[in-house]
């Protein structure tokens, strides 16, 4: 059983490492229950699989299956939030999200917490650096995955 939302994350970053490794994006993503049980992980994917609807978010939800309630639902991710996602979150009142970091980009954070969601922002070094580095040397697929071409 997962104790500490540094232990959540840990399951989203190695995500994020094998999206990396895969050529693709590096956000990893993990939903859990309110007792710390894993129900789902991914990682964007929109790159290896050519589906623009594969963020990690979106993966991780999807692996977990049909939940009848995700309001005591834990939404682990590397990064912030996008908007799209955001709107997964928001759509199916999932409670809280355990942010990797929201230095390279913000996404919905704000808009989320306006909304109810707990939001938990670990300011994490590991993901900071990965993504700013990702950045640094792919924006062409990170505009491309955030929309702004």
């Amino acid at each position: 059983m997962i104790e500490s939302p540094e232990q959540y994350l840990k399951i989203a970053i190695d995500q994020a490492e094998i999206g990396l490794i895969e050529g693709g994006v590096p956000v990893g993503a993990a939903l859990f229950d309110a007792a710390g049980n894993l129900l789902g992980k991914g990682r964007n994917r929109r790159v290896q699989l050519n589906d623009p609807s594969i963020h990690g978010e979106t993966d991780a939800f999807r692996n977990a299956g049909r939940i009848k309630n995700y309001r005591d639902k834990i939404m682990v991710t590397t990064l912030a939030p996008c908007w799209y996602c955001s709107g997964l979150i928001r759509q199916f009142n999932i409670g809280t999200v355990i942010v990797g970091e929201s230095v390279n980009f913000r996404g919905g954070i704000d808009w989320l917490r306006g909304c109810g969601v707990e939001m938990i922002d670990l300011a994490s070094e590991k993901c900071i650096s990965m993504m700013a580095r990702f950045i640094r040397e792919h924006p062409d697929l990170w505009f491309e995955d955030i929309g702004e071409i």
